[in-house]
């Protein structure tokens, strides 16, 4: 997924009204401010009133569901045969009160941030919890790349079982 389809991504989306987060490795580079590596999949969080109109504009756009064992209603994969361009959706849903009551439970403030992908201005996953998110779990060779590259741009302490390992 490059940085062209997943703007074609978001346009797409706000052209008909849905706001969505860039998540995931997308994320740390948006926050960062540059493509600090290749990505597979763009991942965004997604309210869940706006999953309908979503999945419609993104078939609109030649992107299909693609179910697997692990595939929820709060968590899925579009893929476009087309390009090969994939979308990991993340479906959240918080009260009137702002109480996590559905899907995937970011925290209220995690949808705070805001970055850059190619000079454009996009919502993302505040790099505190970006970090927290991706030091949450046993790492991938990517998983070390990303919380580096937030530990460098925003002083965070890099865990050691990411300083240690080749990237």
């Amino acid at each position: 997924m490059d940085a062209a389809q997943v703007l074609e991504v978001r346009r797409a989306l706000r052209a008909v009204g849905v706001e969505i987060w860039i998540d995931g490795g997308w994320c740390v580079d948006a926050l960062v401010g540059r493509q600090t590596r290749e990505h597979g999949d763009l991942d965004i969080a997604v309210g869940r009133a706006d999953v309908g109109t979503l999945l419609e504009c993104l078939a609109e756009h030649g992107y299909t569901l693609t179910g697997d064992d692990t595939t929820t209603e709060w968590n899925f994969v579009l893929t476009r045969a087309a390009d090969g361009g994939s979308v990991d959706v993340h479906v959240f849903e918080f009260d009137d009160d702002g109480n996590h009551v559905y899907g995937i439970a970011y925290p209220g403030d995690s949808l705070s941030g805001m970055g850059t992908i190619d000079g454009e201005p996009v919502p993302c996953i505040s790099p505190e919890r970006m970090f927290q998110f991706k030091t949450a779990y046993p790492p991938a060779a990517e998983d070390v790349h990303d919380v580096r590259a937030l530990g460098e741009r925003f002083g965070f302490e890099v865990p050691a079982g990411y300083r240690d390992r080749e990237r």
